[in-house]
């Protein structure tokens, strides 16, 4: 049976990813050029930069769609480079990308059990025929799900389609699917795109929560005033290098900063 568990651990200074001197080329374009970076355990990570910085790229890679040219990636002191992506996410990394890809024509509850079928213990011919341990799991595991749903204050749209919700409530299904399975980091690429001023406050409401709960979230965001009120860290990348590194009134202020990745424009951001 799957469990939701709600971890109380917050930040305790362990290192839960550790990346160092990572690089990867495609033809005769260095997309990362040797960037190290580690996340605690307990934190909230960004790495922001203008399009085509590597940004998704390094996502690729710590996931396990691309395998680097050179460098080490630890995730709680293991290497996963050359890893499947399965066995990644089985490892506790979950990924949501920054294309919507929930199941719109399915429930909510639906979408979030299937986040944990990597998990259930019944075999292909228990669920083709519908077997008593097949419904048995079934209803304990939606049973769970309900349970996680309700710290969230998500279990009231379980029985709604996930393709009739609001934009806001659609990328905050796709990160609680991420979270059902299980996993201790939360890799979240770009979760605010598209989303106007309130939904982005509420989805920084809502990751913090999830952070509060205990869970570890790396985001690559392009919205500046969702990184500022979110992020403890943020590092900075430029045509795959590293320009800059630091808490949020410390990036606001770089130079660097300023200049590749704000446009020159030194107040378009506040934190709250």
């Amino acid at each position: 049976m799957i469990k939701y568990k709600i971890r109380k651990e917050g930040l305790n200074g362990l290192v839960l990813l550790e990346v160092d001197n990572l690089t990867i080329k495609f033809g005769g374009l260095v997309a990362v050029d040797n960037f190290s970076f580690k996340v605690d355990k307990g934190e909230i990570i960004s790495i922001i930069g203008p399009n085509g910085a590597g940004k998704t790229t390094v996502f690729n890679i710590i996931t396990g769609l691309y395998i680097p040219n050179s460098g080490t990636i630890k995730f709680e002191g293991k290497n996963i480079i050359g890893k499947k992506p399965q066995e990644i996410l089985a490892a506790g990394i979950a990924r949501t990308f920054q294309n919507i890809r929930i199941f719109q024509d399915l429930r909510v509850i639906e979408n979030v059990l299937i986040g944990g079928h990597q998990k259930t213990n019944y075999n292909l011919f228990s669920a083709v025929f519908r077997t008593p341990k097949f419904r048995r799991i079934e209803a304990e595991r939606t049973a769970e799900a309900i349970k996680f749903m309700q710290k969230l204050n998500f279990a009231d749209k379980s029985d709604m389609y996930a393709g009739s919700l609001p934009y806001g409530d659609m990328r905050k299904l796709e990160i609680i699917r991420a979270m059902a399975t299980e996993q201790k980091l939360l890799l979240l690429d770009e979760p605010a795109a598209g989303m106007n001023p309130h939904e982005s406050l509420e989805l920084v409401k809502f990751i913090k929560e999830i952070r509060d709960m205990g869970y570890t979230i790396l985001l690559i965001e392009h919205d500046m005033n969702v990184v500022m009120n979110l992020a403890e860290r943020i590092y900075v990348l430029d045509y795959g290098k590293l320009i800059a590194e630091g808490k949020p009134e410390e990036i606001r202020k770089n130079p660097e900063v300023i200049r590749a990745y704000l446009g020159g424009q030194k107040n378009v951001v506040n934190s709250k």
